[in-house]
């Protein structure tokens, strides 16, 4: 009997770290700023973490949260907690107190490993902590005190490693990044983290010599998957603290990065800060965008170039990648996400139920293994994004007559003005398109007559001589020659600092709404 579309075949799944350490044990795992780790080194660190962590008691299926910056110490927390049976809750390090207080109690955790910057948050975050959920133990991975608990100095228990695992089994509780509405819980299964894993694979390929750089954050659905998928490739993962655009180009060089994960504002400060002119090397073989539609005017950069762009579609539901152009694509079809990654299928749903044609704008729909068994605590919300066995992810796009995905927008940040719809990244690129404009946000207005009024708020570079008269008239014409009338700014904010985002780069727009409306 077939199983039910979005469901994983429960089969068993090989413990990936300790096949590594065995077979390959002395490749390159990670690389972390000075440190160089193998993959039997990393084994051995990962045995050290689940002992101690049996050490404070915790069990196979509990949920344990982190708050940690990026560093060596992350793969081998997430290895270990796998290895126990324990399931990880990587919590924003961005986040305030309240915010970090609600997620921990909405997944019910009663353990957070911090590091020594976020400690004081952790402790912050425990004040405001309802009565209702008490016991919550923090533990540092650095230095111990006062009120907190450090791991070095726990005792190790003893025990047998898991040697195999079920696809069904949950790996994390990975919250959604929150752009409307309080965040979710996204439940990622080890068959939803294996099954994107050989989906990039076989979509992107994989070289003996890769190396991955992560420079997004790992508690982001995109940085901890970089984590696993080079677990299970056999690869090395190159971690840096944070993203800075000249370390990224800067490690491009010297650690021979082969793939690279970015979104747009970070793939622009990439090569804003790059002091050459010539192509990057050779050996960087892809550039893998994500975070949302990209505007056109910066692949039309990458591509001269000659940097190798592939842009992707994905969401911590469907953990990390859903959909990637092909390298040979990339080109040939600028500004797409490409197609479903293998064996997932998507579609482009109509209002009624019923599938958009090719070019027919509709809801972004999602099956297949890599989509989230549902969010934890939230069966509702579970039976609403899973009506009818597909996720309904809540993006707008549509396909071409070849197939391939294009994403327009979050459907809920649809602006409809004069019964019109308008698309908000469709006049952020038209916008970014203008060489004084160095970011861009697009919002909808509630307005009396025409019911939204699409808005703008831009923040510019240094050099403003391309305008000869007021800044925000000039960028109305320069919309108006390449926009229908309808979708021209109404009016536009200017900001000297830049737009509020996420930790995995997407705009904020209820934040622009703060700042467009105060």
């Amino acid at each position: 009997m077939d199983q039910p579309p979005n469901s994983p075949d429960h089969g068993l799944l090989p413990a990936v770290l300790r096949y590594r350490a065995e077979t390959t044990p002395n490749r390159l795992a990670i690389v972390a700023g000075d440190e160089r780790i193998s993959y039997a080194e990393l084994d051995s660190r990962v045995d050290i973490v689940a002992g101690k962590l049996l050490g404070l008691g915790v069990q196979p299926g509990q949920r344990v949260a982190t708050l940690l910056r990026n560093s060596a110490r992350v793969p081998a927390i997430v290895h270990a907690l796998s290895r126990i049976g324990a399931v990880l809750v990587p919590l924003n390090t961005r986040l305030t107190p309240a915010e970090l207080a609600w997620q921990l109690a909405d997944s019910n955790v009663r353990l957070l490993l911090a590091d020594d910057q976020t400690v004081d948050q952790a402790l912050a975050a425990t004040e405001q902590l309802e009565p209702a959920h008490p016991g919550l133990q923090i533990v540092s991975v650095e230095t111990g005190q006062e009120g907190v608990i450090a791991l070095a100095g726990v005792p190790e228990a003893t025990f047998a490693p898991i040697e195999s695992t079920s696809s069904g089994d949950l790996f994390a509780v990975v919250y959604t990044s929150g752009t409307t509405g309080r965040p979710k819980g996204a439940t990622i299964s080890l068959g939803n983290i294996w099954w994107s894993a050989i989906g990039s694979a076989l979509n992107l390929g994989t070289q003996l010599d890769d190396r991955w750089l992560a420079c997004m954050p790992l508690f982001h659905v995109g940085g901890l998957s970089i984590l696993t998928r080079s677990a299970i490739y056999g690869i090395t993962a190159v971690i840096q603290e944070r993203f800075d655009p000249v370390a990224v180009n800067r490690a491009i060089e010297e650690e021979q990065i082969t793939i690279v994960s970015v979104v747009s504002a970070m793939l622009r400060r990439m090569l804003d800060a790059r002091e050459s002119t010539e192509p990057y090397p050779g050996w960087l073989r892809c550039v893998l965008l994500g975070g949302g539609p990209a505007p056109r005017p910066l692949l039309e950069d990458c591509a001269r170039l000659g940097l190798p762009v592939v842009q992707t579609y994905g969401l911590t539901e469907t953990c990390s990648q859903a959909a990637t152009l092909g390298p040979e694509d990339a080109l040939r079809k600028l500004g797409s996400a490409g197609k479903a990654l293998f064996p997932n299928r998507l579609r482009i749903g109509r209002d009624d139920g019923s599938t958009a044609l090719p070019g027919e704008a509709g809801e972004i729909l999602i099956q297949g293994p890599v989509v989230t068994p549902g969010y934890a605590g939230r069966p509702e919300a579970t039976a609403q994004a899973l009506a009818g066995g597909w996720l309904h992810t809540g993006d707008v796009g549509y396909l071409d007559n070849e197939g391939y995905l294009y994403v327009l927008d979050r459907r809920s940040d649809l602006i409809v003005s004069g019964g019109e719809n308008v698309y908000p990244a469709e006049v952020e690129a038209a916008l970014l398109a203008h060489p004084a404009v160095v970011e861009a946000g697009v919002i909808g207005l509630p307005d009396d007559e025409w019911g939204q009024l699409v808005i703008a708020v831009v923040r510019l570079g240094d050099e403003l001589n391309h305008f000869n008269a007021d800044p925000e008239l000039a960028l109305r014409d320069f919309c108006r020659s390449r926009l229908a009338g309808y979708k021209v700014p109404r009016r536009i904010h200017f900001v000297d600092t830049p737009l509020p985002r996420t930790a995995g780069g997407k705009l904020l727009r209820r934040e622009l709404r703060a700042i467009a409306h105060p």
